[in-house]
């Protein structure tokens, strides 16, 4: 990834991402006549950067004056309603972006209610000898300017609000413009249940009509003090040429690899899980398998058995022109809007395929030019590649990742393969006989996260993630033992 070296070329990169999204850059500026300003009463949803901004300037000077328990009220405010609302807020989401899975839109949102890190992490070290004592404790940033993506818009959003608002921050949040209205929404119920517990009113702010203008101003505004962005390459590219220290959850290709001494069943189990959740929207979905030789038949054959659905090789052909296309400036594989996140039977409709009901995934043997390998396709399609042995499924891998250090999987029985994988891969999520979201804690251990830090190399963000160290000393005598 080449770095961005001006202001023009960040707003170059903002543009032709937006562009693609379907979202045309305005014309004029994103600050609204000073008439017009006003940073009381909207419950955290604001016309421009310059009031959001202002606002949360204001609801951060206010939330390190209180309790840490009143802090904590702030975040159960947020998880009470990501849980309690979910079926509402799912549907919501869904009928507005019109990509993945209603009960996994849902799930999502109880996810981040229930397992989202908070305050706990928050700890405080402390020394204590002959030369006084040495306190180490996480301070707050400040104002946090937040991009997230349209596959996971409310979800990131609250995901990014309990941990930032836990580390002492508040965030104003540029959307993704297919996702705005749900996200606006779940801010003003936030916000309302907030300032209703402790008084304040817009620790969560967030821009009603997304743009180019109001994500470049976000960027460069001199009262916002780190920036937190999930998105794609050109997005993660601006951030990462800003000033600002930036938490940059960039794009993934995840690969999967199955040697000769895996456990087919569970690996291809494992692997529809995996791949259908939300229909493939996830930025840890598997999106290509490379398989020993000896083992590829009999994993095909199980993916059928597990919610599977084969494709033959002119329905791949057929699928692949259908839904992929190369950009001309890129010369990069990327999927067609319409088939992201849409259901295995949207897919087969358009090749003229009636897929089976009860299908989770459309998968077939390709061999590596096929553009499904290559493309973070994120849609319900699993490209099956034949490997000869492991070392080959490895380099694949490896190579098809495009080195992003995201996300890989391997099932296999072999130590000595997972651990020349790992070594090999070098991602931030490294997953051993599991689906996917094991590598989040969802049936694995460790803790959830909807922002994987990987070009900045935070890995999944907590609420450390949001904190400065501070040391406090005092010299003297303070030892009583």
């Amino acid at each position: 990834m080449s770095a961005v070296t001006d202001e023009q070329t960040v707003r170059d990169v903002v543009s032709e991402v937006l562009a693609r999204l379907g979202q045309a850059s305005p014309t004029n500026g994103s600050a609204a006549p000073a008439a017009s300003r006003s940073v009381k009463g909207r419950f955290g949803v604001f016309d421009n950067v310059e009031d959001a901004v202002a606002a949360a300037n204001d609801a951060q000077r206010q939330l390190v004056t209180r309790t840490l328990e009143q802090r904590g009220q702030a975040v159960q405010c947020i998880r009470d309603i990501v849980i309690n609302q979910a079926d509402e807020l799912g549907r919501m989401e869904l009928a507005e972006t019109k990509i993945g899975r209603l009960d996994h839109k849902i799930e999502k949102l109880v996810v981040v209610g229930e397992k989202v890190p908070g305050m706990e992490m928050l700890c405080t070290d402390a020394v204590s000898g002959d030369h006084g004592l040495c306190v180490t404790e996480h301070a707050p940033f400040g104002v946090i300017g937040v991009i997230t993506p349209v596959t996971h818009s409310v979800p990131t959003l609250a995901c990014n609000a309990i941990m930032m608002i836990a580390g002492g921050n508040t965030l104003v949040c540029n959307p993704h413009p297919a996702g705005a209205n749900c996200a606006a929404e779940a801010t003003r119920r936030w916000n309302r249940a907030i300032a209703e517990k402790i008084g304040i009113e817009n620790l969560i702010c967030l821009i009603a009509t997304p743009t180019l203008e109001t994500a470049e101003a976000i960027f460069t505004h001199r009262d916002v003090d780190m920036l937190c962005v999930t998105g794609g390459p050109g997005v993660a590219a601006a951030a990462m040429a800003s000033t600002k220290k930036a938490v940059v959850a960039g794009p993934g290709n995840p690969p999967a690899v199955v040697d000769e001494t895996a456990d087919i069943e569970n690996a291809a189990t494992g692997i529809i899980f995996g791949a259908a959740y939300d229909n493939n929207l996830l930025c840890i979905g598997e999106k290509e398998v490379f398989v020993v030789d000896a083992v590829a038949d009999a994993l095909l054959a199980a993916m059928s058995r597990h919610g599977g659905y084969q494709l033959d090789a002119a329905q791949t052909a057929a699928l692949a022109e259908a839904a992929i296309h190369q950009d001309a400036k890129s010369g990069h594989y990327i999927p067609d809007r319409k088939f992201v996140g849409a259901d295995p039977t949207v897919l087969g409709e358009a090749i003229g395929v009636s897929v089976p009901a009860g299908t989770q995934v459309l998968y077939a043997e390709t061999d590596e030019r096929s553009p499904f390998v290559a493309c973070e396709q994120m849609m319900p399609f699993v490209p099956i590649v034949r490997c000869r042995n492991v070392d080959e499924a490895i380099a694949k891998a490896v190579y098809y990742e495009h080195g992003f250090g995201h996300t890989a999987i391997i099932w296999s029985r072999s130590v000595d393969n997972m651990t020349k994988m790992g070594k090999a891969a070098n991602t931030t999520l490294f997953i051993k006989n599991g689906a996917c979201m094991t590598g989040l804690g969802l049936g694995g251990e460790g803790f959830v996260s909807y922002s994987i830090a990987t070009p900045t190399g935070e890995g999944p963000t907590s609420p450390l993630t949001f904190t400065r160290v501070r040391r406090c000393v005092m010299v003297d005598n303070l030892r009583i033992l």
